[in-house]
């Protein structure tokens, strides 16, 4: 049997580096990741508490910073559930249907990662402002768009669209569409297809897409400073409050407001982490667990019949 090569011999001597580079390539890592990124982080927290815990919540129980602090967390609720919608419609279209303009619409996908927020900023002024294309209609029917709520959520749209839609369309791709075409011949409807075997199968990646996208509309800053106006107490998110604060020399207030961006920023890198691994775990374990018991997640014939 010498013509069957063993899969657990070692590695080729070409993929294994002395020890010396290991840690010389790991201490340049550690060291880059100190000075740019928890160095930074830890002075935001430095300079948050300097003055004292009084100072510090008096900077965040300021009319100013309520609003500003609302504001984010309503932006944030509204562009996340449509950018799940528009999201994963957009990856089952891309994946599961041919159709003419199918490369046009995954450009338009990638254009706000390769399009400046303060570009996108202008474009919605110039399509909404007052002498913008449809500015003069927004007036005689008393709308608002920019330099108000309006305006801060489609930017938020904008630069966070991609977020899902790009992490499920590799997802959905990788996967096929041979569990759909299962259930769809056992006589599944488009929701119980949906619900029982496609949302199953992208969940995580799904969640993951959510988070990034999440946090991307928390810490907006360019597109949101262009059609917000920074009207305080008014479309003043957090990232523009802070700004303010800082222009005018109120360092404490900046950062106080800066450590609750911070820690909004480390609680969603704990829940991407829990995601990880929770999603590496539970492949692990499809890996190992034996042949027999593993059946392909397709709806039942009666449960197919069920409303």
């Amino acid at each position: 049997m010498s013509g069957i090569s063993d899969s657990r011999a070692p590695l080729s001597p070409v993929l294994e580096e002395p020890r010396w580079v290991r840690w010389a390539l790991l201490t340049v890592a550690l060291v880059f990741l100190g000075i740019f990124l928890f160095l930074p982080l830890l002075v935001v927290f430095i300079e948050a508490f300097k003055r004292g815990w009084e100072v510090y919540l008096q900077a965040i129980v300021d009319p100013d910073a309520l609003s500003a602090i609302r504001l984010t967390l309503i932006v944030a609720a509204i562009s996340l559930p449509i950018n799940l919608a528009v999201g994963v419609a957009a990856a089952w279209a891309i994946t599961r249907f041919t159709f003419r303009g199918k490369q046009a619409l995954i450009t338009l996908i990638d254009l706000p990662f390769s399009v400046s927020p303060v570009v996108a900023g202008l474009v919605f002024i110039l399509l909404f402002g007052s002498q913008g294309w449809f500015g003069p209609w927004l007036q005689d029917n008393d709308l608002r768009i920019v330099y108000a709520v309006p305006g801060v959520v489609l930017a938020t749209l904008f630069v966070t669209f991609p977020f899902i839609a790009r992490e499920l369309i590799p997802l959905m791709q990788a996967q096929g569409a041979d569990e759909e075409l299962a259930a769809l011949t056992l006589g599944a409807s488009g929701w119980q297809l949906f619900r029982r075997v496609t949302l199953p199968n992208i969940k995580w990646g799904l969640l993951y897409g959510a988070i990034l996208a999440n946090a991307r509309a928390m810490g907006e800053f360019g597109a949101v400073s262009v059609v917000s106006g920074q009207v305080r107490g008014l479309t003043n998110t957090m990232t523009l409050h802070v700004e303010i604060l800082y222009n005018e020399y109120m360092f404490a207030a900046s950062f106080a407001v800066a450590s609750l961006l911070a820690l909004l920023a480390l609680l969603t890198l704990g829940l991407k982490s829990w995601v990880e691994w929770r999603h590496a775990r539970l492949m692990s374990g499809a890996r190992h667990a034996p042949e027999e018991t593993h059946t392909p997640a397709v709806i039942p014939v009666s449960a197919a019949a069920a409303p």
